[in-house]
Protein backbone atom coordinates (compact mmCIF):
# COMPACT_ATOMS: atom_id res chain seq x y z
CA UNK A 1 0.00 0.00 0.00
CA UNK A 2 1.57 3.81 -1.27
CA UNK A 3 1.24 6.41 1.34
CA UNK A 4 -1.43 8.02 -0.80
CA UNK A 5 -3.36 4.71 -0.14
CA UNK A 6 -3.38 5.54 3.10
CA UNK A 7 -4.91 9.20 2.94
CA UNK A 8 -8.23 9.75 2.64
CA UNK A 9 -9.48 10.74 -0.79
CA UNK A 10 -11.36 13.45 -0.02
CA UNK A 11 -8.35 15.04 1.43
CA UNK A 12 -6.81 15.12 -1.47
CA UNK A 13 -9.52 16.20 -3.73
CA UNK A 14 -9.54 19.32 -1.44
CA UNK A 15 -6.41 20.14 -1.82
CA UNK A 16 -6.64 19.60 -5.53
CA UNK A 17 -9.64 21.70 -5.71
CA UNK A 18 -8.23 24.47 -3.48
CA UNK A 19 -4.90 24.74 -5.58
CA UNK A 20 -6.94 24.80 -8.47
CA UNK A 21 -9.32 27.40 -7.09
CA UNK A 22 -6.47 29.38 -6.17
CA UNK A 23 -4.10 29.09 -9.07
CA UNK A 24 -7.35 30.10 -11.10
CA UNK A 25 -7.12 33.71 -9.90
CA UNK A 26 -5.81 35.75 -12.83
CA UNK A 27 -3.87 38.57 -10.84
CA UNK A 28 -2.56 40.23 -14.46
CA UNK A 29 -6.20 40.91 -15.42
CA UNK A 30 -7.37 42.15 -11.94
CA UNK A 31 -4.76 44.51 -11.14
CA UNK A 32 -4.68 46.20 -14.82
CA UNK A 33 -8.32 46.22 -14.76
CA UNK A 34 -7.83 47.68 -11.11
CA UNK A 35 -5.02 50.65 -12.89
CA UNK A 36 -7.80 51.48 -15.36
CA UNK A 37 -5.88 50.07 -18.35
CA UNK A 38 -8.64 47.72 -19.28
CA UNK A 39 -8.23 44.10 -20.84
CA UNK A 40 -4.44 42.47 -20.85
CA UNK A 41 -6.03 39.87 -23.39
CA UNK A 42 -6.33 42.84 -25.42
CA UNK A 43 -2.73 43.73 -25.88
CA UNK A 44 0.50 42.33 -26.76
CA UNK A 45 0.25 38.38 -26.89
CA UNK A 46 -3.21 38.35 -25.07
CA UNK A 47 -1.80 36.61 -22.33
CA UNK A 48 -2.65 37.13 -18.74
CA UNK A 49 1.10 37.08 -17.08
CA UNK A 50 3.86 39.33 -16.09
CA UNK A 51 5.57 39.74 -19.20
CA UNK A 52 2.08 40.67 -21.20
CA UNK A 53 1.47 42.89 -18.54
CA UNK A 54 4.72 44.93 -18.69
CA UNK A 55 3.77 45.57 -22.27
CA UNK A 56 1.62 47.90 -20.62
CA UNK A 57 4.19 50.13 -19.89
CA UNK A 58 3.63 49.66 -16.18
CA UNK A 59 6.41 47.49 -14.20
CA UNK A 60 5.24 47.69 -10.99
CA UNK A 61 1.90 46.53 -12.34
CA UNK A 62 4.21 43.59 -13.85
CA UNK A 63 6.21 42.96 -10.94
CA UNK A 64 2.70 42.68 -8.49
CA UNK A 65 1.38 40.07 -11.19
CA UNK A 66 4.53 37.90 -11.26
CA UNK A 67 4.63 38.13 -7.08
CA UNK A 68 0.57 37.01 -7.25
CA UNK A 69 0.96 34.91 -9.69
CA UNK A 70 3.82 32.82 -7.56
CA UNK A 71 2.36 33.36 -4.55
CA UNK A 72 -0.96 31.89 -4.97
CA UNK A 73 0.89 28.23 -5.75
CA UNK A 74 3.00 28.98 -2.72
CA UNK A 75 0.19 29.62 -1.00
CA UNK A 76 -1.91 26.05 -1.98
CA UNK A 77 1.30 24.13 -1.06
CA UNK A 78 1.62 25.44 2.41
CA UNK A 79 -1.86 25.73 3.37
CA UNK A 80 -2.48 21.60 2.06
CA UNK A 81 1.06 20.83 3.58
CA UNK A 82 -0.46 21.45 7.11
CA UNK A 83 -2.14 17.76 6.22
CA UNK A 84 1.44 15.82 4.82
CA UNK A 85 3.50 15.53 1.76
CA UNK A 86 0.95 14.24 -0.65
CA UNK A 87 -1.56 16.97 -0.40
CA UNK A 88 0.79 19.28 -0.61
CA UNK A 89 2.15 18.20 -4.38
CA UNK A 90 -1.55 17.78 -5.12
CA UNK A 91 -2.37 21.40 -4.30
CA UNK A 92 0.77 22.54 -6.15
CA UNK A 93 -0.52 20.50 -9.13
CA UNK A 94 -3.63 22.28 -8.92
CA UNK A 95 -2.52 25.70 -8.66
CA UNK A 96 -0.35 25.05 -11.39
CA UNK A 97 -3.45 23.85 -13.14
CA UNK A 98 -5.95 26.87 -12.18
CA UNK A 99 -3.23 29.14 -13.60
CA UNK A 100 -2.90 27.58 -16.75
CA UNK A 101 -6.79 26.77 -17.33
CA UNK A 102 -8.76 29.30 -14.89
CA UNK A 103 -12.36 28.66 -14.64
CA UNK A 104 -12.99 32.20 -14.66
CA UNK A 105 -11.29 33.13 -18.07
CA UNK A 106 -12.98 30.18 -20.18
CA UNK A 107 -10.01 27.98 -19.43
CA UNK A 108 -7.28 30.50 -21.26
CA UNK A 109 -4.46 31.20 -18.71
CA UNK A 110 -1.10 32.19 -18.18
CA UNK A 111 2.14 29.68 -19.32
CA UNK A 112 3.21 28.84 -15.80
CA UNK A 113 6.67 30.28 -15.15
CA UNK A 114 5.43 31.96 -12.28
CA UNK A 115 3.55 29.63 -10.43
CA UNK A 116 6.44 26.98 -10.78
CA UNK A 117 8.40 29.24 -9.43
CA UNK A 118 5.83 29.52 -6.79
CA UNK A 119 5.38 26.05 -5.97
CA UNK A 120 9.06 25.23 -6.26
CA UNK A 121 9.62 27.95 -3.57
CA UNK A 122 6.78 26.00 -0.74
CA UNK A 123 8.23 22.89 -1.70
CA UNK A 124 12.47 23.03 -2.32
CA UNK A 125 14.01 26.04 -2.04
CA UNK A 126 16.87 24.92 -2.59
CA UNK A 127 15.87 24.10 -6.00
CA UNK A 128 14.74 27.54 -6.38
CA UNK A 129 17.74 28.48 -6.45
CA UNK A 130 18.82 26.35 -8.37
CA UNK A 131 16.47 26.89 -11.15
CA UNK A 132 17.03 30.78 -10.18
CA UNK A 133 20.81 30.04 -11.39
CA UNK A 134 20.02 28.25 -14.37
CA UNK A 135 18.26 30.79 -15.23
CA UNK A 136 20.20 33.27 -14.97
CA UNK A 137 23.48 31.95 -16.32
CA UNK A 138 21.45 31.06 -19.55
CA UNK A 139 19.61 34.59 -19.67
CA UNK A 140 23.22 36.40 -19.64
CA UNK A 141 24.86 34.27 -22.08
CA UNK A 142 21.89 33.42 -24.65
CA UNK A 143 19.37 36.52 -24.19
CA UNK A 144 17.05 34.60 -24.39
CA UNK A 145 14.59 34.47 -21.42
CA UNK A 146 12.22 31.96 -22.85
CA UNK A 147 14.87 29.79 -23.57
CA UNK A 148 16.70 30.17 -20.24
CA UNK A 149 12.96 29.12 -18.44
CA UNK A 150 12.57 26.26 -20.61
CA UNK A 151 15.91 25.36 -19.91
CA UNK A 152 15.64 25.55 -16.21
CA UNK A 153 12.27 23.83 -15.60
CA UNK A 154 13.55 21.08 -17.68
CA UNK A 155 16.54 20.56 -15.55
CA UNK A 156 14.72 21.16 -12.21
CA UNK A 157 13.08 17.41 -11.49
CA UNK A 158 16.90 16.23 -12.03
CA UNK A 159 18.10 19.20 -9.37
CA UNK A 160 14.85 17.79 -7.21
CA UNK A 161 16.12 13.90 -7.53
CA UNK A 162 19.83 15.21 -6.71
CA UNK A 163 18.29 16.45 -3.43
CA UNK A 164 16.71 13.30 -2.42
CA UNK A 165 13.14 14.85 -2.81
CA UNK A 166 11.96 12.06 -5.24
CA UNK A 167 8.15 12.80 -5.21
CA UNK A 168 8.73 16.73 -5.65
CA UNK A 169 10.67 15.51 -8.77
CA UNK A 170 8.29 13.97 -10.18
CA UNK A 171 5.53 16.60 -9.60
CA UNK A 172 8.21 18.91 -11.33
CA UNK A 173 8.51 16.53 -14.11
CA UNK A 174 4.40 16.97 -14.85
CA UNK A 175 5.15 20.76 -14.32
CA UNK A 176 7.58 21.06 -16.84
CA UNK A 177 6.00 18.82 -19.45
CA UNK A 178 2.88 21.12 -19.13
CA UNK A 179 5.22 24.77 -18.88
CA UNK A 180 6.64 23.25 -22.32
CA UNK A 181 3.37 22.47 -23.51
CA UNK A 182 2.29 26.26 -23.05
CA UNK A 183 5.83 27.69 -24.69
CA UNK A 184 5.10 25.76 -27.86
CA UNK A 185 5.15 29.34 -29.67
CA UNK A 186 7.99 30.38 -28.10
CA UNK A 187 10.20 27.15 -29.23
CA UNK A 188 8.87 27.62 -32.68
CA UNK A 189 10.28 30.93 -32.55
CA UNK A 190 13.54 29.87 -31.23
CA UNK A 191 13.73 27.20 -33.97
CA UNK A 192 13.01 29.97 -36.54
CA UNK A 193 14.88 32.42 -35.21
CA UNK A 194 12.53 35.00 -34.73
CA UNK A 195 12.00 34.77 -30.84
CA UNK A 196 12.55 38.56 -29.38
CA UNK A 197 16.29 38.38 -27.19
CA UNK A 198 16.10 40.28 -24.06
CA UNK A 199 17.01 44.18 -24.09
CA UNK A 200 15.53 43.87 -27.92
CA UNK A 201 13.50 46.36 -28.70
CA UNK A 202 10.95 46.67 -31.43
Amino acid sequence: MTALDALPWPLLLAALAGGYLLGSIPFGLILTRYAGLGDVRAIGSGNIGATNVLRTGRKGLAAATLLGDALKGTLAVLLAGRFGLEPALVAGFGAFLGHLFPVWLGFKGGKGVATFLGVLLALSPLGLLAFAAIWLGLAFTLKYSSLAALAASALTPLVLWALGQPPVAFLFLLLAALLWWKHAPNIRRLIDGTEGRIGQKG
